[in-house]
């Protein structure tokens, strides 16, 4: 084996986190085959729902956005944080099934999501027109079970006065062929004394129903909690364990606000956890990167209950016994030379329309989003409100008055913090 070879094999058995830094939150992990693929919120930014592949959970490479056109997602007037939340990424019938929600606004703790649901043959294509689900609650996501029947499961936002903005976890059967929702919806979970229950997933294992969940809002307090039922509507009993994992009362962690994951078996029969995480400067700091996507194994024994070691967020975890594959690198360029914005700078609103900003018109003062051009006086980049320091993102004027970094109890997601 030469120096290189063993090089490659020797990382491969380690999973460093994160294995997605800087604002990849939310995520949902699946495997097709000998393929992995991670989708993560994109919240106000075009393309939509950026995905991620790996063929060892170690080396991720970016396939862009799915929601790349206005059909599947029309984010004018959109607000900061809100936009697509928590995508959920599925395979059934030779077809990648992707759940997405659309929030509208959450505007005086009133959410207005919008859940679609949009199919595909091939991770990169063509999708197909998105079927209206409903506007029940968010992170809305499909259960295929093994008797052919598929559920769409999301939070229940009740906002009425009086009522839990958190109502619990609800489920609700979707017709495949019909391509709509039948039958009535119902709550299968209200969740733990930890409240503030939300981004469901749903497994079949052991003769159980497993249903994961993020609990304890998205800051500090954020959980992944698991519950098991030996029926689909339940009752569902709470892992009396505890958190399956969470960073809450242990501000040395280096990483911080676990919660929100989701399961994935490897082709060995290995189970990996992937949840959100976020690298605050200091204890209780600010997370200037953002929500960023970490993996680490989960031991899941026959006829027991699934468990993290120590039930906390690791640096580094041991990686699945799969061959190392490492992604060529991607050819240095910002692709501000030809007629048209490469899909790769996910953070721009698309699609970018002359109207809207033209980067060959610009200044050479200015700086790029990726800061390959610099003023050697004062950098500042153009958006279409007029000038902004170079560390703004490009975006349209937003009429939101609600800050990027919301403090209330149960927060809904922010980009930032």
């Amino acid at each position: 084996m030469s120096t290189e070879t063993a090089h490659v094999a020797t990382a491969a058995r380690s999973i460093r986190n994160p294995v997605l830094p800087g604002f990849h939150p939310d995520p949902s992990i699946l495997r097709v085959g000998d393929d992995y693929y991670l989708a993560t919120s994109t919240f106000e930014w075009y393309p939509g729902v950026r995905v991620h592949h790996s063929r060892d959970l170690v080396h991720w490479q970016p396939l862009g956005g799915i929601v790349t056109e206005r059909r599947l997602l029309d984010l004018r007037g959109c607000g900061d944080s809100n936009g697509v939340w928590a995508p959920d990424l599925t395979w059934h019938d030779g077809l990648f099934h992707l759940v997405y929600s659309d929030v509208a606004s959450f505007a005086s703790g009133y959410w207005d999501p919008q859940n679609f649901l949009t199919t595909a043959p091939d991770i990169s294509g063509p999708w197909s027109d998105p079927v209206p689900l409903h506007s029940h609650g968010f992170d809305a996501a499909l259960f295929h079970d093994e008797d052919g029947t598929t559920w769409l499961l999301s939070m229940s936002a009740d906002w009425r006065p009086g009522r839990d903005r958190f109502g619990g976890i609800e489920i609700q059967r979707y017709d495949r062929e019909k391509r709509q929702l039948v039958g009535n919806a119902q709550i299968i979970f209200r969740g733990t004394a930890a409240g503030l229950t939300e981004g469901p997933h749903l497994y079949r294992r052991d003769g159980w129903y497993w249903l994961v969940t993020a609990e304890g809002g998205t800051s500090w307090e954020h959980q992944v909690t698991v519950a098991r039922s030996r029926n689909l509507l339940g009752p569902y009993e709470v892992d009396p364990a505890g958190p399956l994992l969470t960073s809450v009362d242990r501000p040395d962690l280096r990483l911080q606000k676990a919660g929100h994951g989701s399961l994935v078996q490897t082709q060995g029969g290995e189970w990996y956890l992937a949840h959100l995480v976020a690298r605050p400067y200091g204890p209780r700091g600010n997370c200037v990167l953002g929500r960023e996507t970490a993996i680490q194994r989960v031991d899941w024994p026959d006829g027991g209950w699934p468990s993290v070691p120590g039930g906390i967020p690791a640096d580094e975890y041991q990686a699945p016994d799969l061959p190392a594959h490492p992604w060529p690198d991607e050819p240095a360029t910002d692709h501000f030379d030809g007629p048209a914005l490469s899909v790769c700078w996910s953070t721009l609103r698309r699609p970018a329309t002359p109207d809207w900003i033209d980067l060959r018109s610009r200044p050479r003062t200015c700086a790029c989003a990726a800061g390959s051009r610099r003023s050697a006086s004062r950098p500042r980049a153009w958006s279409r409100g007029g000038w902004a320091p170079s560390g703004a993102r490009w975006r349209r004027p937003s009429s939101s008055t609600r800050a990027t970094t919301g403090t209330w109890p149960g927060s809904p997601r922010t980009t930032t913090r």
